[in-house]
């Protein structure tokens, strides 16, 4: 995997899920590239419901595959405030723009040192090792 899977401004869960902090606040989530590419080809993405409230390690979502089922888990605490509307009728965004057009939902009223304490790109790729 190349620098570019992994890109600088993010911060990364274990869970393979990355956040990026948003201009106003908000926080946009999705999933890594490394996660998209273990899954194979996606075919549907439930997520969690706009208003939602979500707590770190919540499954909120589920990502369907050709090869599985996997849960999309929360990274942080937050209230969802939007939900990537694009994925139910192009689910495969999520694997040709993983942290573009295939984002998947944005939490506000998260707390800064939840976002400080998830991992860099490098710490990230280390788990992958």
């Amino acid at each position: 995997m190349s620098e570019l899977d992994y890109p600088q401004d993010l911060r990364y869960t274990i869970d393979h899920e990355w956040v990026r902090v948003e201009v106003g606040g908000a926080v946009r989530v999705g999933i890594t590239a490394y996660a998209q590419n273990a899954l194979g080809d996606v075919v549907y993405v439930s997520l969690p419901q706009v208003g939602d409230q979500v707590a770190v390690g919540d499954s909120c979502g589920e990502v369907e595959s050709t090869k599985s089922v996997s849960d999309v888990y929360a990274p942080l605490s937050g209230r969802v405030s939007a939900v990537n509307e694009a994925l139910d009728a192009a689910p495969e965004l999520v694997n040709s723009d993983p942290y573009g057009e295939g984002w998947m939902f944005e939490l506000t009223g998260v707390d800064d040192g939840e976002v400080a304490g998830l991992l860099d790109a490098t710490a990230y790729r280390a788990t992958l090792a």
